[in-house]
């Protein structure tokens, strides 16, 4: 018997019927690369479990002994500084991967009927993807992080009926305590990686049933197909992305690697609190107003975008305007840019 015939006798899996199940007609536009971003983000969350792990098997996620157990990953176990900054950008890039992903979807009204559900999936996966970054950041237990999650806390009690739950719930208790850095710890290592692999994994179901948003561009000329195969085509155009963004995460960590700032203080404010710079429209916008009114009104913002695609079907109907969602998601944009580069720009 050869090994062909032995393997098949034990998965008894028909080739041909296999790749007419995933060899999917792929539309033409994406092989423009500013539409293939959905990918982006799934490598560089492989990137993140894989280094992940190698990091685990030294941190120790107490007050006691986390900051040092960083602190050895980072000058004394061997590579460990290249792992933990290839963990540190490739968080960085998959937030904004993420955050690039489903700014083309809304502005190719991607999201628009039968469509809707996917979106917010996909905005439950920028929720998840900014909690795992924002636990991350909190893990190596600096005085930034430290006093970030301090204020994270404190802004989650100002949230109108679920607020206190919120924080006992984040803290393990009123404040920050020798139990709050193992719930960081847990939600960053097992709960939020398994809510993002699920929330994939359905995303992807959902987009199997309804097939990729088709895009047609002028300047195609009309005699060429309108689709290519996912193998190997649009395969070797995933693969070319990954390698571009192996050389990029290398390059970044060893250029610019992740440093250690001072141990957590609890008896001292650091005169600076940033979070980090997907947290700084949110920093922002509370230094502009009133705690309450700042929270409350970024809780409107994000339950809008999650119904964006019912909000849109009604503004279109009502001023008759099919894209008029793409001119508030321009000056939204403009805002959300100007906010960002304010907070960078300011020491306090």
């Amino acid at each position: 018997m050869s090994p062909r015939q032995w393997l098949t006798e034990r998965i008894p899996i028909n080739t041909a019927q296999l790749r007419e199940l995933t060899n999917e007609p792929v539309p033409n536009h994406l092989k423009r690369w500013w539409f293939a971003l959905g990918g982006t983000p799934a490598y560089l969350f492989v990137v993140q479990i894989v280094s992940g792990i190698l990091l685990a098997f030294y941190y120790q996620p107490s007050p006691a002994t986390a900051y040092e157990s960083v602190d050895y990953i980072t000058n004394h176990a061997a590579f460990g500084w290249y792992l933990r900054s290839l963990h540190k950008w490739a968080a960085t890039l998959m937030i904004a991967a993420v955050i690039l992903h489903q700014m083309r979807v809304y502005f190719t009204g991607a999201y628009r009927r039968p469509r809707e559900l996917n979106w917010v999936i996909g905005m439950m996966l920028l929720c998840c993807t900014l909690l795992t970054g924002f636990t991350g950041y909190s893990l190596v237990f600096e005085q930034l992080s430290y006093w970030g999650a301090t204020v994270a806390a404190n802004i989650s009690d100002a949230v109108p009926i679920i607020g206190s739950f919120a924080k006992q719930m984040l803290l393990g208790g009123e404040s920050y305590n020798e139990r709050t850095l193992s719930r960081f710890y847990i939600l960053h290592a097992a709960v939020l990686p398994a809510s993002i692999m699920l929330l994939v994994g359905v995303h992807i179901l959902f987009i199997r049933l309804h097939g990729v948003t088709e895009f047609e561009f002028g300047d195609e000329p009309p005699e060429k197909p309108k689709h290519f195969d996912f193998f190997p085509d649009h395969m070797l155009t995933e693969l070319l992305i990954g390698l571009v963004l192996m050389i990029l995460l290398s390059a970044l960590a060893t250029v610019l690697p992740a440093s250690m700032g001072p141990k957590a203080d609890p008896l001292t404010t650091p005169e600076v609190i940033k979070p980090e710079w997907f947290f700084y429209v949110s920093f922002r916008w509370l230094k502009l107003f009133s705690l309450s009114f700042a929270v409350i009104s970024t809780g409107f913002i994000v339950a809008a975008m999650f119904l964006w695609p019912w909000i849109d079907a009604l503004l279109r109907k009502v001023t008759g305007k099919p894209e008029i969602s793409v001119y508030i998601g321009i000056l939204a944009t403009f805002i959300l840019v100007g906010l960002t580069v304010w907070e960078a720009a300011v020491a306090h």
